[in-house]
């Protein structure tokens, strides 16, 4: 297919803004905003924009040459102080329920969507900047946002997409060449950061709370509206929409949910903030604020220094709190149902669904060809109970053959273990007679072992976005080194292959980093 040669050649729909009302207040003040599904607003023009890297992959989904994006006009585009041709700029207004309670309107407070791009193969993608300044959506806070959170948030996209997790995805991250006021720890001494902007791509960034804020309004016909759109555009598979459409749409985003999930779960990523204006209704990881990822395999670990007491975002958690979000969901959408039964069945969805796709994915991540509920259980039970690496072990996991005996296997393990002195007697037998089952179970499926191997390592990632890896890439950036960025974007692009040379990056959490901010817990401040 033809490259495009120059921004304004894109292709913009904007299906949104033309079928959905707008807000009929031009000047861009705080405000509720009734009636409306938008704001139009533009970017914040910057002082001296520099894109630090872009996405070759997610280039290529909007028809863009290496050229173009090499182009200071791209940079002046996905910095905001330009929009391309066909560009029709605007913030969405949603509300939301956080850490369990109804927060009224929520809105971008600081993403500004530029439009819907449709390419050669007619695929919808919608470009959407995030720290590109104040709505009317942004409450007290600026809109902007900074290098830190934006260098996460552009790898940690990217990262999931190769890793196989559905997710919204990231096309160019660019310094705005000014600072932003930050207090990173919330303890009263902020300080200045570089300011960033991360163009994210999605088919749509419509979430739950899209709904929410409208039912919570009572504003029944503009729901309708929203649902209809929303079913057409993301969802046309399902036919016009109807009260049986209505219900078949809401299972089938109970049932991508479920699946997100599922992904999440095995590969060991943690969200860290799933309020239910986080949660995309096309079933993608949405929103990468203070996420992170399992070091140590703790079901109670959370990345959210404001969910440290409570912990509801828990690793462990994460699949009831889908749940609960779905019912909030369920809520807003009972008035163009009005019915509950319907609700319920695509809940149960949900729930049947999780419960399959997770004992297909431990079994996978076992290698075994049919799940074993007792060993699987077992093996749960253990890993918390000493400080386990849990992508090294899943990773070592299938370097164990059928034939080695108990100590040979342990052997295989040792790496995954951050305190070889927490493996005590006791422990070693109880891992010994797992280890003894587990071998016994290989063998009666019969699988080679070479076999097995590679479908445990298409599935058990070599590489993931290590928390303290992101922090190295971002102290060098602030020190006005991008290498480990654009490093770490190439190697993620192969998590599950053998990269040479490229060991390092796959070894447990040093000890510098179990504390240290940015490696073991984040605030949502960025």
């Amino acid at each position: 297919m033809k490259k495009i040669t120059h921004l304004d050649q894109l292709n913009f729909d904007n299906r949104f803004v033309r079928e959905l009302p707008a807000d009929e207040e031009p000047l861009n003040t705080r405000r509720q905003v009734l009636g409306a599904c938008y704001s139009r607003v533009l970017p914040t023009k910057v002082i001296n924009p520099h894109c630090i890297i872009y996405a070759q992959e997610v280039a290529d989904l909007l028809d863009l040459s290496p050229e173009v994006c090499a182009s200071d006009d791209f940079t002046q585009v996905f910095a905001g102080n330009r929009l391309a041709q066909g560009m029709d700029a605007y913030a969405t207004c949603y509300g939301g329920h956080q850490f369990g309670n109804w927060a009224g309107q929520l809105g971008d407070g600081r993403a500004i969507n530029l439009g819907d791009v449709i390419n050669q193969r007619g695929e919808r993608w919608a470009l959407q900047l995030k720290g590109a300044g104040a709505t009317p959506y942004s409450r007290n806070s600026d809109g902007l946002a900074v290098l830190r959170s934006s260098v996460r948030e552009f790898l940690c996209s990217e990262a999931m997409y190769h890793l196989g997790v559905p997710t919204t995805r990231a096309l160019s991250l660019t310094l705005t060449g000014e600072t932003v006021i930050r207090d990173m720890f919330y303890d009263g001494n902020p300080q200045a950061e570089f300011g960033a902007v991360v163009c994210r791509v999605a088919p749509s960034f419509t979430r739950f709370g899209h709904f929410q804020i409208l039912a919570a309004r009572s504003d029944t016909d503009l729901l309708k509206q929203l649902a209809d759109y929303t079913i057409r555009t993301d969802f046309p598979e399902l036919g016009e929409p109807s009260t049986a459409v209505y219900a078949q749409w809401f299972t089938e985003i109970c049932r991508r949910t479920a699946e997100m999930i599922v992904h999440w779960q095995r590969v060991g990523f943690v969200h860290g903030v799933m309020n239910t204006d986080n949660m995309s209704i096309l079933g993608l990881t949405i929103d990468y604020g203070p996420y992170g990822w399992l070091e140590n395999y703790d079901p109670d670990w959370t990345p959210n220094t404001t969910d440290a007491d409570e912990r509801r975002y828990r690793f462990g958690n994460q699949p009831a709190i889908a749940f609960w979000n779905l019912v909030q969901l369920a809520n807003a959408l009972y008035p163009l149902i009005k019915r509950v039964e319907p609700l319920k069945a695509g809940l149960a969805v949900y729930n049947d669904t999780f419960e399959h796709a997770w004992q297909t994915m431990m079994a996978a991540k076992l290698g075994l060809s049919i799940f074993d509920e007792a060993l699987c259980n077992e093996l749960l039970k253990l890993l918390p109970i000493v400080e386990t690496d849990m992508t090294i072990f899943f990773r070592q996991l299938a370097s164990v053959n059928s034939h080695h005996s108990v100590s040979e296997a342990i052997e295989q393990l040792t790496d995954a273990y951050y305190v070889p002195e927490q493996l005590t007697v006791d422990y070693r037998n109880r891992l010994s007679h797992w280890l003894s089952l587990y071998s016994q179970s290989l063998k009666q499926q019969a699988v080679p072992d070479d076999v097995r191997r590679a479908s445990m390592n298409a599935v058990n990632p070599k590489y993931v976005l290590r928390n303290y890896l992101a922090q190295l890439a971002i102290d060098d950036a602030e020190q006005g080194d991008f290498a480990k960025i654009h490093e770490l974007l190439d190697l993620l692009r192969h998590p599950y292959e053998e990269q040479t040379n490229k060991q390092h990056f796959a070894t447990k959490r040093p000890d510098w980093a179990r504390q240290r901010a940015g490696c073991s817990m984040l605030s949502c401040s960025s």
